[in-house]
């Protein structure tokens, strides 16, 4: 199951035996170590044991089940949390296996990694008596959905709409919408309103730098010069680094290039270029604003202003301004 299904999960079937959160949003981890200790677990001293899963090797790992295995003293479960632990098959056949599918029922045992394991490591999420939560990075209706059903447990309403806003402002990283949605809830708890706006999030949560990255390459997609300065001035002024924001503007159409013109799903685009396939997915619906040639061209002639300035034939102020004249009147 998505993490965002969790919850209610939880709250309609209890505490499953095994679970096995997997995935790079350490986000959904932390909460859902949280939400099982305080339901489950009363007195983390007695009832709560930690291991680290590299340490977990043969004859080691009986520890872990052992831990498992033991009676609670004080609370309704004893949790065991166990972290990235990648047993290989022949452990897994050997000690694994019989304990997760008749796992006690007393004991939950948590299994937290952030990756899959290497070749010849047991799959896990697949394995009999597990529960599997998907911890990977969110898609874009995932957390709309996530901020939804949050607000809606507070008694507030946010559509889509905003709800897509609010993520895009936080460059879809979940402890930032996390952190972002509770300031936008305390909002509406002190002015008594009932539902988050476009305006609030405006107002009260700051663009992600990939958020402005998405408004530029929409600005010069649009020949919006207005725009585009107006955010570059914002980039400049934040990092004081006319180079640095040159660069990273360099690389952010090579990018664009790249995906643009990659073949495949967004999973085998990622696979190729060592991204991740939510971000393939964004890259190639701004990538579609333009042509192939736009894109190189837009690039080139970046990578062209970020190299004079190395070599000093321009100072990066006068680069910048070099570019922009470039993207706006000529014809890229």
């Amino acid at each position: 199951m998505k993490y965002v299904d969790f919850r209610k999960f939880t709250d309609e079937h209890g505490a499953m035996p095994v679970y096995l959160f997997e995935g790079e949003e350490v986000y959904f981890h932390e909460k859902g170590e949280a939400l099982l200790r305080s339901r489950f677990v009363t007195d983390t001293t007695l009832d709560y044991a930690t291991f680290e899963g590299g340490a977990l090797k043969g004859e080691k790992i009986k520890d872990l089940l052992d831990a498992v295995s033991a009676f609670p003293f004080l609370s309704e479960k004893r949790l065991v949390k166990v972290t990235e632990f990648y047993p290989s098959e022949k452990d897994f056949e050997r000690y694994l296996k019989d304990f997760l599918e008749n796992a006690p029922k007393d004991g939950i045992l948590l299994i937290m990694n952030v990756g899959k394991g290497k070749a010849g490591t047991a799959a896990l999420s697949k394995a009999k008596g597990v529960t599997f939560v998907d911890c990977g990075k969110s898609d874009e209706e995932t957390i709309k959905k996530w901020i939804y059903l949050t607000a809606k447990k507070a008694g507030v309403y946010v559509d889509g709409m905003t709800s897509g806003l609010l993520a895009a402002y936080c460059g879809y990283d979940m402890a930032r919408v996390s952190k972002e949605t509770e300031k936008l809830l305390f909002c509406c708890e002190a002015e008594e309103l009932t539902r988050i706006t476009d305006e609030m999030v405006e107002t009260h949560v700051a663009p992600a730098s990939e958020y402005k990255n998405y408004e530029l390459t929409n600005a010069v997609s649009r020949k919006n010069y207005g725009e585009f300065v107006k955010i570059m001035q914002e980039f400049t002024v934040k990092s004081a680094d006319f180079l640095a924001v040159l660069s990273m503007l360099a690389s952010h159409f090579r990018t664009l290039y790249e995906v643009g013109m990659s073949k495949g799903s967004d999973k085998e685009v990622a696979a190729q270029l060592g991204m991740k396939e939510f971000a393939v997915k964004k890259s190639r619906e701004q990538a579609a604003k333009f042509t192939g040639e736009q894109l190189f061209a837009l690039y080139s002639r970046l990578y062209d202003a970020v190299s004079k300035v190395k070599c000093g034939e321009l100072t990066p102020p006068s680069a910048l301004k070099t570019v922009t004249a470039g993207i706006f009147f000529e014809n890229l």
